[in-house]
Formats: structure tokens, sequence, C-alpha cells
């Protein structure tokens, strides 16, 4: 066995298995069906986070 080999070795002995597509080229999707909590992302705060943005940048104008 070769050092280049022996350097592939954990990457043979991966077990993480790429999530399942649906669709073809740029209609190519993550499959819902197939998705679980531990895969993707939560965005559940992503609103909150954007109404303060907005609030510090577009501040509303005081009446006096």
């Amino acid at each position: 066995m070769s050092s280049e080999d022996d350097e592939q070795q954990p990457i043979l002995k991966a077990t993480v298995q790429p999530l399942a597509r649906v669709g073809e080229g740029c209609l190519s999707r993550f499959d819902p069906e197939a998705l679980n909590e531990q895969q993707g992302a939560d965005f559940s705060a992503a609103k909150a986070f954007r109404l303060q943005l907005l609030a510090e940048h577009n501040p509303q104008p005081v009446k006096p």
C-alpha cells in the first residue's frame, strides 16, 4: 500500500450518505420525504432578525 492509499482510507471508510434528491439539473432539490429534523437549517429566528435589521436601518420618523 502506498502513502496515497493510506491518506485515502478515511475517505473510503466514510459512512455519510448524500441526501436523496428529486429532479434534475436546475430543478434538482432535496427530497422532502427523506429529510428529518437533524438535516437542513433552522430559520425560526429569521423573521425577528429581519425585522430588527429593518428597524435599525430604516428608523421610523418621529412625529412632533
